[in-house]
């Protein structure tokens, strides 16, 4: 039987084929371009061809190309920015750390149904999740973030409180007059914090105002604002560091990419949509997941 580990592989492998920022200028020839890196626009159109032909015909929708491709580009910014992390922390994963993992999962078989991968694949995508899993353990102990938090009923609302938020002054002071829904000064870490450790609460930098929605299944909205954001804090529960699943250390892994990304700058070629700094994936322009405001002067 598959351990959910391994159905959380299976699932990053189908690369989005049969599920459902930052913009700008990109440089001719190009799908993205991340600080001084390019993802080549042949390389994604190459892959594209590859892969979807595998998509079986009755999982087939319109859109279905170009949510593949997405997820093409996707993968490859987070694929360069796990390499640029793991190179400046010291992170290794060896081929026999890879086949290793697969086996404790299944066997590349059992990841690979309904997938439209190849084995080759699959061992980029395990070995991006352990280095991210690998970020996640080193990273989860001391990530504490203070923010000052805003409560919002719909998307609209949060968003103009961002605004108001960024903008400072006696009208950003008066969001906070109702105690009940909002309140500054609000402490999280990531060990303690699970259910939001891998989202953009943990990788906002300093000074920025984020609208985003906690759970896509609620209509409430959260503004806030980080006034701290600290990687060598104590957990709450410091016992409780050690029993992350693997899941939440690949989920804080991932998201300690966030500022690495926001520091290099993400653009994407429009005909792929923008980067969403808030889902850490490319997404069409009017799909983004929230709004970030950078502070003044960042």
């Amino acid at each position: 039987m598959q351990t959910k580990v391994g159905r959380a592989i299976a699932a990053v492998a189908v690369v989005g084929a049969v599920v459902s920022g930052c913009g700008g200028p990109v440089q001719a020839g190009s799908a993205a371009v991340i600080g001084d890196t390019t993802v080549p626009l042949d390389q994604v159109q190459s892959q594209l061809g590859t892969l979807l032909p595998r998509v079986p015909a009755d999982q087939r929708r319109p859109d279905t190309g170009a949510s593949l491709a997405r997820d093409i580009v996707t993968n490859e910014l987070l694929h360069n920015l796990l390499l640029r992390a793991a190179a400046e922390q010291g992170i290794t994963v060896s081929d026999a750390d890879v086949e290793t993992f697969i086996n404790q999962q299944g066997g590349s078989q059992a990841l690979l149904q309904n997938s439209v991968l190849d084995i080759e694949g699959l061992r980029q995508q395990v070995r991006d999740f352990l280095v991210a899993t690998d970020l996640g353990r080193r990273a989860a102990p001391g990530l504490a973030v203070t923010i000052d938090l805003v409560g919002s009923p719909n998307r609209a609302d949060a968003e103009a409180k961002a605004r108001t938020l960024a903008a400072g002054g006696p009208a950003a002071d008066a969001l906070f007059t109702d105690a009940g829904t909002a309140k500054r000064g609000v402490q999280v870490d990531a060990v303690s914090d699970t259910q939001n450790a891998g989202s953009v609460v943990f990788g906002t930098p300093v000074g920025d105002v984020v609208a985003y929605q906690p759970d896509p299944q609620q209509a409430t909205w959260n503004v806030f604002r980080v006034t701290q954001r600290r990687t060598d804090g104590k957990p709450a529960d410091a016992a409780a560091a050690g029993a992350l699943s693997l899941q939440q250390l690949f989920a804080i892994g991932q998201r300690t990419l966030q500022p690495v990304a926001d520091a290099l700058t993400v653009r994407v070629n429009p005909r792929y949509g923008v980067w969403d700094e808030v889902a850490l994936r490319v997404v069409p322009a009017d799909q983004t997941s929230g709004l970030v405001i950078a502070a003044p002067g960042r």
